[in-house]
Protein backbone atom coordinates (compact mmCIF):
# COMPACT_ATOMS: atom_id res chain seq x y z
CA UNK A 1 0.00 0.00 0.00
CA UNK A 2 1.57 3.86 -0.41
CA UNK A 3 0.58 6.54 1.86
CA UNK A 4 -0.79 9.79 1.10
CA UNK A 5 2.69 11.60 2.48
CA UNK A 6 4.53 9.06 0.04
CA UNK A 7 2.24 9.74 -2.72
CA UNK A 8 2.53 13.55 -2.46
CA UNK A 9 6.46 13.17 -2.13
CA UNK A 10 6.71 11.08 -5.32
CA UNK A 11 4.39 13.59 -7.22
CA UNK A 12 6.00 16.47 -6.10
CA UNK A 13 9.31 14.87 -7.65
CA UNK A 14 8.29 15.79 -11.12
CA UNK A 15 9.46 19.12 -10.23
CA UNK A 16 12.65 20.35 -9.83
CA UNK A 17 12.87 22.24 -6.94
CA UNK A 18 11.15 19.03 -4.98
CA UNK A 19 14.19 17.20 -5.88
CA UNK A 20 16.82 19.88 -4.69
CA UNK A 21 14.80 20.10 -1.59
CA UNK A 22 14.42 16.00 -0.67
CA UNK A 23 17.35 14.96 -2.61
CA UNK A 24 15.80 11.85 -4.26
CA UNK A 25 14.31 11.43 -7.91
CA UNK A 26 12.36 8.88 -9.51
CA UNK A 27 12.97 6.09 -11.91
CA UNK A 28 11.06 4.20 -13.80
CA UNK A 29 10.49 0.28 -15.13
CA UNK A 30 12.24 -2.77 -13.89
CA UNK A 31 15.28 -2.60 -16.20
CA UNK A 32 16.17 0.92 -15.53
CA UNK A 33 15.26 0.45 -11.71
CA UNK A 34 17.59 -3.05 -11.87
CA UNK A 35 20.83 -0.64 -13.41
CA UNK A 36 20.18 1.56 -10.71
CA UNK A 37 20.38 -0.93 -7.74
CA UNK A 38 22.94 -3.04 -9.45
CA UNK A 39 25.63 -0.17 -9.89
CA UNK A 40 24.86 1.11 -6.39
CA UNK A 41 22.41 4.18 -5.93
CA UNK A 42 20.57 3.73 -2.93
CA UNK A 43 17.41 3.10 -3.20
CA UNK A 44 14.23 4.46 -0.91
CA UNK A 45 11.09 3.04 -1.85
CA UNK A 46 10.06 0.32 -4.95
CA UNK A 47 6.55 -0.03 -5.61
CA UNK A 48 5.38 -2.41 -8.05
CA UNK A 49 2.91 -4.79 -9.32
CA UNK A 50 4.74 -7.65 -10.04
CA UNK A 51 6.88 -9.20 -7.22
CA UNK A 52 8.78 -11.54 -9.09
CA UNK A 53 10.18 -8.64 -11.10
CA UNK A 54 12.84 -6.63 -8.95
CA UNK A 55 14.35 -7.94 -5.48
CA UNK A 56 14.88 -5.45 -3.20
CA UNK A 57 15.08 -3.72 0.55
CA UNK A 58 12.11 -1.55 1.10
CA UNK A 59 9.84 -3.38 -1.62
CA UNK A 60 6.05 -2.51 -2.03
CA UNK A 61 3.45 -4.87 -3.73
CA UNK A 62 0.96 -2.51 -5.16
CA UNK A 63 -1.98 -2.94 -8.10
CA UNK A 64 -1.99 -1.25 -11.31
CA UNK A 65 -4.72 1.96 -10.03
CA UNK A 66 -2.16 2.95 -6.97
CA UNK A 67 0.98 2.46 -9.24
CA UNK A 68 -0.72 4.67 -11.89
CA UNK A 69 -0.92 7.29 -9.63
CA UNK A 70 2.64 7.34 -8.78
CA UNK A 71 3.76 7.29 -12.64
CA UNK A 72 4.81 10.39 -14.83
CA UNK A 73 4.33 7.78 -17.81
CA UNK A 74 1.37 8.13 -20.48
CA UNK A 75 1.50 4.59 -19.59
CA UNK A 76 2.61 2.78 -16.79
CA UNK A 77 5.50 0.41 -16.18
CA UNK A 78 5.17 -2.34 -14.05
CA UNK A 79 7.14 -0.15 -11.15
CA UNK A 80 7.96 3.42 -9.92
CA UNK A 81 10.98 3.71 -7.67
CA UNK A 82 12.21 6.43 -5.81
CA UNK A 83 16.18 7.20 -5.87
CA UNK A 84 18.99 8.96 -3.48
CA UNK A 85 20.57 11.47 -5.89
CA UNK A 86 24.44 10.63 -5.69
CA UNK A 87 27.33 12.90 -4.41
CA UNK A 88 29.67 13.53 -7.65
CA UNK A 89 33.39 13.84 -6.95
CA UNK A 90 34.71 16.87 -8.22
CA UNK A 91 35.30 16.98 -11.90
CA UNK A 92 38.17 15.37 -13.33
CA UNK A 93 40.96 16.64 -15.98
CA UNK A 94 41.71 13.71 -17.72
CA UNK A 95 40.16 11.50 -20.52
CA UNK A 96 37.49 12.61 -22.66
CA UNK A 97 34.76 15.06 -21.57
CA UNK A 98 31.41 16.21 -23.16
CA UNK A 99 30.24 20.02 -22.32
CA UNK A 100 26.96 21.11 -22.72
CA UNK A 101 26.14 24.41 -23.55
CA UNK A 102 22.41 25.13 -23.03
CA UNK A 103 20.99 21.59 -23.67
CA UNK A 104 17.38 22.16 -23.03
CA UNK A 105 15.38 18.75 -24.03
CA UNK A 106 15.24 16.03 -21.59
CA UNK A 107 14.94 13.45 -24.52
CA UNK A 108 18.55 14.68 -26.08
CA UNK A 109 20.62 14.77 -22.45
CA UNK A 110 19.03 11.48 -22.07
CA UNK A 111 20.71 10.13 -25.20
CA UNK A 112 23.87 11.97 -24.54
CA UNK A 113 24.37 10.29 -21.21
CA UNK A 114 23.72 6.95 -22.96
CA UNK A 115 26.45 7.94 -25.35
CA UNK A 116 29.04 8.63 -22.87
CA UNK A 117 28.40 5.42 -20.85
CA UNK A 118 28.64 3.17 -24.48
CA UNK A 119 32.19 5.64 -25.26
CA UNK A 120 33.38 4.83 -21.84
CA UNK A 121 33.23 9.04 -20.95
CA UNK A 122 32.87 8.37 -16.86
CA UNK A 123 31.70 12.82 -16.76
CA UNK A 124 29.41 14.82 -18.40
CA UNK A 125 29.85 18.96 -17.94
CA UNK A 126 26.23 21.14 -17.89
CA UNK A 127 25.64 24.62 -17.93
CA UNK A 128 23.50 25.59 -14.93
CA UNK A 129 20.55 26.18 -17.41
CA UNK A 130 20.69 22.61 -19.13
CA UNK A 131 18.05 20.55 -18.59
CA UNK A 132 18.26 18.44 -14.82
CA UNK A 133 19.67 15.27 -15.39
CA UNK A 134 16.94 13.69 -12.92
CA UNK A 135 13.99 15.07 -14.67
CA UNK A 136 11.86 11.95 -15.10
CA UNK A 137 12.27 12.11 -18.92
CA UNK A 138 16.04 12.30 -18.52
CA UNK A 139 16.21 9.17 -16.64
CA UNK A 140 13.90 6.97 -18.28
CA UNK A 141 15.93 8.39 -21.50
CA UNK A 142 19.02 6.74 -20.16
CA UNK A 143 18.05 3.50 -19.21
CA UNK A 144 20.23 2.90 -16.33
CA UNK A 145 23.29 4.89 -18.20
CA UNK A 146 22.83 7.78 -15.65
CA UNK A 147 24.45 5.35 -12.78
CA UNK A 148 27.81 5.56 -14.47
CA UNK A 149 28.34 8.57 -15.89
CA UNK A 150 28.88 11.43 -13.08
CA UNK A 151 26.82 14.97 -14.35
CA UNK A 152 28.39 17.72 -12.97
CA UNK A 153 26.43 21.40 -13.56
CA UNK A 154 28.62 24.20 -13.26
CA UNK A 155 29.79 27.81 -14.32
CA UNK A 156 30.90 26.47 -18.23
CA UNK A 157 33.25 29.44 -18.81
CA UNK A 158 35.19 28.87 -14.99
CA UNK A 159 35.08 25.75 -16.12
CA UNK A 160 37.08 26.33 -19.12
CA UNK A 161 39.12 29.02 -17.96
CA UNK A 162 40.56 25.97 -15.54
CA UNK A 163 40.43 22.84 -17.54
CA UNK A 164 44.00 21.62 -18.59
CA UNK A 165 42.97 19.89 -21.75
CA UNK A 166 42.73 21.07 -25.05
CA UNK A 167 39.01 22.36 -25.70
CA UNK A 168 36.85 21.42 -29.08
CA UNK A 169 33.37 23.02 -30.31
CA UNK A 170 30.48 21.46 -32.96
CA UNK A 171 29.96 23.63 -34.98
CA UNK A 172 28.37 24.86 -38.38
CA UNK A 173 31.72 26.78 -39.80
CA UNK A 174 34.40 24.82 -38.11
CA UNK A 175 37.26 22.67 -39.76
CA UNK A 176 36.09 18.93 -41.24
CA UNK A 177 36.16 16.78 -38.13
CA UNK A 178 37.20 13.41 -40.38
CA UNK A 179 40.38 15.65 -41.18
CA UNK A 180 41.80 16.54 -37.83
CA UNK A 181 44.59 14.84 -35.91
CA UNK A 182 42.46 14.54 -32.34
CA UNK A 183 43.59 13.99 -29.17
CA UNK A 184 43.05 10.98 -26.70
CA UNK A 185 42.31 13.59 -23.94
CA UNK A 186 39.88 16.15 -24.93
CA UNK A 187 37.23 18.46 -24.01
CA UNK A 188 34.22 18.35 -26.40
CA UNK A 189 31.37 21.11 -26.23
CA UNK A 190 28.12 20.61 -27.45
CA UNK A 191 25.59 23.51 -28.38
CA UNK A 192 21.88 24.01 -27.58
CA UNK A 193 19.33 22.59 -30.00
CA UNK A 194 18.30 26.20 -31.61
CA UNK A 195 21.75 28.50 -31.06
CA UNK A 196 24.00 25.86 -30.82
CA UNK A 197 27.51 27.18 -28.28
CA UNK A 198 26.91 30.66 -27.10
CA UNK A 199 29.33 33.55 -28.39
CA UNK A 200 30.85 33.69 -25.34
CA UNK A 201 31.82 29.98 -24.86
CA UNK A 202 32.92 29.51 -28.63
CA UNK A 203 35.13 32.12 -27.81
CA UNK A 204 37.44 30.20 -25.17
CA UNK A 205 37.67 27.15 -26.83
CA UNK A 206 40.87 26.34 -28.97
CA UNK A 207 39.21 24.73 -31.94
CA UNK A 208 35.92 24.81 -33.64
CA UNK A 209 34.95 21.24 -35.59
CA UNK A 210 32.17 20.73 -38.05
CA UNK A 211 30.71 17.50 -39.28
CA UNK A 212 30.61 18.38 -43.40
CA UNK A 213 27.06 17.37 -45.17
CA UNK A 214 27.52 15.31 -48.29
CA UNK A 215 24.20 15.38 -49.82
CA UNK A 216 23.78 16.71 -53.10
CA UNK A 217 21.35 19.68 -51.89
CA UNK A 218 23.18 20.20 -48.77
CA UNK A 219 20.08 22.34 -47.24
CA UNK A 220 19.74 20.47 -44.08
CA UNK A 221 20.19 23.01 -42.05
CA UNK A 222 21.53 20.96 -38.90
CA UNK A 223 22.10 18.07 -36.69
CA UNK A 224 20.32 17.31 -33.87
CA UNK A 225 22.53 17.68 -30.86
CA UNK A 226 22.51 14.19 -29.71
CA UNK A 227 23.12 12.88 -33.32
CA UNK A 228 25.90 15.11 -33.65
CA UNK A 229 27.88 13.76 -30.28
CA UNK A 230 27.14 10.79 -31.24
CA UNK A 231 29.58 11.45 -34.42
CA UNK A 232 31.93 13.32 -32.19
CA UNK A 233 32.34 10.14 -29.57
CA UNK A 234 32.81 7.67 -32.46
CA UNK A 235 35.46 9.86 -34.13
CA UNK A 236 37.61 10.91 -30.98
CA UNK A 237 37.42 7.28 -29.74
CA UNK A 238 38.28 5.55 -33.07
CA UNK A 239 41.46 8.44 -33.39
CA UNK A 240 42.90 7.14 -30.62
CA UNK A 241 42.86 3.56 -31.32
CA UNK A 242 44.55 4.40 -35.02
Amino acid sequence: MVSKSQTKLITSLQQKKYRDQTGFFVAEGPKVIAELINEGIELQWLFTVDQSEIVAENHFLVDEKALKKLSFLKTANTSVAVFKIPKNESIKSIGLTVVLDAVRDPGNLGTIIRLCDWFGVQQLVCSKDTVDCYNPKVVQATMGSLARVAVHYTSLPQFLQNTTQKTYGACMDGNNIYSEELPKDAVIVMGNEANGISEEIMNMLNQKLTIPRYGEAQRAESLNVATATAIFLSEFRSATEM
